[in-house]
C-alpha cells in the first residue's frame, strides 16, 4: 500500500536545541590536493565539491575529541537551555548514524556521562540520516501517552574514518571515473552535534509545540545508498531523483489531509547540497528565502544536520512562526515536522 503515516501530537513541544560544531574546518581543496592525481588521470577538474556539491568546507573533530563528546556537551547545553536537569528525564535516545562499536548502544556511554538516573529508558535509533527526526517522533508520542514527562534526544557524527578509506581507495592505480562518481558523497559529510530536550506544552508554554508529522517510506530504493565499516557508495543521481521525490509525494499526501505546509516560515531541510536543495526547493514550490543553509559550511552531518540547521535557525525565529523540518534518509524513508514556534 502507498501512503503516509500520520501523527498529530497534543501536547509536546521542543524546549530547547542546540549544536556543537566540530574544532577543525577542513576545506574542499584539501580533498583536490589529495586526490589530484586521479583527478587528473580520470579527467575531473578540481573544484567539484564546491561547484557540484556547493559545499566549501566541513568540521572535523580535533585529535583526542571523539564524537561522543560532542553529543555529550549538546546533551548538556539543551539541558541548561531547557532549565531541566538529569534526574526529571524518563528517556533518553542516540539517533546517530556514527557508531564504534557494534554493542553496547552509543546512548549509554553518554547516559552515563550525562548523570541520568537509573529510571530512564535509553537507546539508539538508527535510521540514516533521518535519525533524530525519528527520535523526536518516539519522544513526543511517549509525552502524549503520558509514559514520560521529558525526553533527551542527543547526536553525534564523525566521518573522518569514511574520509581516509575513501581517499585511499581511490588513490590506486586502475580507479575509474564511475568509482569516484560513486564515493563523491562520502567527501561531502562533515562532523558535529545535536542534541534537544522534548516536555509537556502545557507546563512549558514557551516551549515550541510539536504538532505533528507525516512520516513516509519508500524502502524499494533501500540500495541507493549504503554504508558500513569501510565507507559509503552512492547512486548519486538515484539518490537525488527518489529522494527528492519520495518528501514530495508525502506533502501532496499530506496536504490532502489537510495540512497546510505551503505558507511556513522557514523550511529546515536536512542538508545535502547544492543539487538536493535546488532540486527539492523547485519540485516543492518553496520561497528560497525560506530555507536555511548550512551545507556550504557545515557540508552534510548525517543525522545531525537537520538540528543543527535547526539550532542556527532558532537565533533568528519568533513566537508564532510555523516551521516545517523536512528530513530524509537512505533507505528510503522521509518525516515532515510541523513545529509552531
Amino acid at each position: 500500500m502507498i501512503g503516509n503515516s500520520t501523527i498529530k501530537n497534543r501536547n509536546a513541544a521542543v524546549l530547547s536545541i542546540t549544536k556543537v560544531e566540530a574544532d577543525e574546518v577542513v576545506p574542499s581543496t584539501r580533498f583536490d590536493d589529495e586526490l589530484a592525481d586521479t583527478f587528473k588521470r580520470v579527467r575531473l577538474p578540481r573544484g567539484l565539491l564546491e561547484r557540484l556539491a556547493g559545499i566549501e568546507e566541513r568540521r572535523m573533530w580535533a585529535p583526542g575529541r571523539h564524537f561522543s563528546d560532542g553529543a555529550t556537551e549538546a546533551g548538556q547545553a539543551a539541558l541548561d537551555q531547557a532549565g531541566i536537569k538529569p534526574e526529571q528525564i524518563g528517556l533518553f535516545i542516540n539517533s546517530s548514524v556514527t557508531r564504534d562499536d557494534y554493542e553496547p548502544a552509543v546512548a549509554v556511554g553518554i547516559h552515563h556521562r550525562l548523570g541520568m538516573p537509573s529510571s530512564a529508558l535509553n537507546f539508539d535509533i538508527t535510521n540514516a540520516c533521518l535519525g533524530f527526526l525519528n527520535a523526536v517522533t518516539v519522544a513526543s508520542s511517549m509525552i502524549d501517552s503520558g509514559a514520560i514527562e521529558y525526553a533527551l534526544i542527543v547526536n553525534g557524527e564523525d566521518p573522518l574514518r569514511w574520509h581516509r578509506a575513501a581517499v585511499e581507495r581511490l588513490k590506486k592505480p586502475g580507479v575509474t571515473r564511475d568509482q569516484v562518481v560513486q564515493e563523491f558523497a562520502t567527501l561531502t559529510l562533515g562532523s558535529g552535534a545535536a542534541a534537544a530536550v522534548v516536555g509537556p506544552a502545557d507546563l512549558h508554554p514557551d516551549g515550541h509545540r510539536i504538532v505533528g508529522s507525516v512520516t513516509r517510506a519508500g524502502t524499494q530504493y533501500h540500495e541507493l545508498c549504503v554504508g558500513g565499516e569501510e565507507g559509503m557508495i552512492t547512486n548519486a543521481t538515484g539518490l537525488l531523483n527518489h529522494g527528492v521525490g519520495l518528501v514530495v509525494d508525502a506533502m501532496r499526501e499530506a496536504e490532502n489531509d489537510g495540512w497546510d505546509w505551503l505558507h511556513m516560515d522557514s523550511y529546515v531541510t536536512h542538508q545535502v547540497s547544492n543539487s538536493h536543495t535546488n532540486k527539492l526547493i523547485a519540485d516543492m514550490g518553496l520561497d528560497p528565502e525560506r530555507v536555511p543553509l548550512t551545507f556550504p559550511f557545515w557540508g552534510n552531518v548525517a543525522a545531525a544536520a537537520l538540528p543543527m540547521t535547526l539550532a542556527l535557525q532558532a537565533e533568528t525565529l519568533t513566537p508564532g512562526d510555523r516551521v516545517l523540518c523536512l528530513g530524509v534518509g537512505s533507505g528510503l524513508n522521509t518525516t515532515l515536522m510541523e513545529l509552531a514556534w
